[in-house]
């Protein structure tokens, strides 16, 4: 098995785990602009399908271990639940794993949970972005949406089902020494990413798409649930990036990078 990618940020090390590869048509791209800019994006684009890796992070360090987010599991079949392996690999049982943090409640990044009914991961607590958790618990909320848009509140149901009082509401800012959450919005109400020991933010989902978006954020897909806010969140934390000279990861990015102004956009060099 390859080495996985990994990052040292003062005490604490974030390793890449590479859990699958999504593929969708190209039309799931959106763009704030309206339609004439969601066609050019799509035509810049170029393939029928966008393709993207699905990844979660082992840290390890003073805090022992822990991961944010854990993937797809054996939810979407064999393509996916690699992040197990790599786990395994490293050393790294599962009731070793003493706590998950999760950066929304979208199924590939919490499935990994699960095996079946149960809880893969037996010693661990689920700590969840606070409002992530408030608005999919939120009866109104899911009313408001079309069923398609309904995943997340069945993912909080299942996550609250399964472990019950081991998961923790998570409000923005410290999480734990080193550790910082930060409040990433639109992708989810709540979407998070986590800031470790300030040199490093893991950003999950603010893109997919590291070809395309960076040198023009205002491009999204239809799992942005709220495009607008979505967008101008990436957009700015692309610029504090490049600020703060900040080495980012992701979710859908391929290993770590740091961010720099290229014309009206931004661009990914390396860590």
């Amino acid at each position: 098995m390859p080495t996985a990618p990994s990052f040292r940020s003062g005490s604490i090390e974030t390793v890449l785990l590479r859990d699958g590869h999504f593929t969708a048509p190209a039309e799931t791209l959106t763009h704030i602009g309206g339609a004439p800019d969601r066609a050019r994006a799509i035509a810049t684009w170029g393939r029928p399908q966008i393709a993207t890796d699905v990844n979660c992070f082992l840290l390890r360090g003073p805090m022992g271990v822990t991961l944010i987010d854990v993937g797809v599991g054996t939810a979407w079949g064999d393509g996916f639940g690699h992040a197990r392996a790599q786990l395994a690999a490293l050393g790294i049982a599962p009731a070793a794993v003493e706590r998950v943090l999760l950066t929304h409640l979208h199924d590939d990044h919490l499935n990994g949970l699960y095996e079946g009914d149960t809880p893969f991961f037996p010693a661990a607590e689920i700590w969840a972005p606070q409002a992530d958790l408030a608005f999919f618990t939120d009866p109104q909320a899911r009313a408001r949406l079309p069923e398609a848009r309904h995943g997340g509140f069945k993912m909080a149901e299942k996550l609250l089902r399964v472990f019950g009082d081991r998961v923790r509401a998570l409000p923005a800012g410290p999480v734990l020494p080193g550790i910082e959450a930060v409040p990433l919005p639109g992708h989810t109400p709540g979407h998070t990413g986590y800031r470790i020991e300030g040199r490093l933010l893991v950003w999950a989902d603010l893109l997919h798409l590291q070809a395309l978006q960076p040198a023009e954020p205002e491009i999204g897909l239809v799992f942005d649930l709220d495009p607008a806010q979505a967008a101008a969140t990436r957009r700015a934390t692309l610029a504090r990036a490049a600020a703060e000279g900040l080495v980012i990861a992701g979710s859908h990015v391929e290993g770590f990078h740091r961010v720099t102004a290229a014309g009206a956009g931004f661009a990914f060099t390396g860590a």
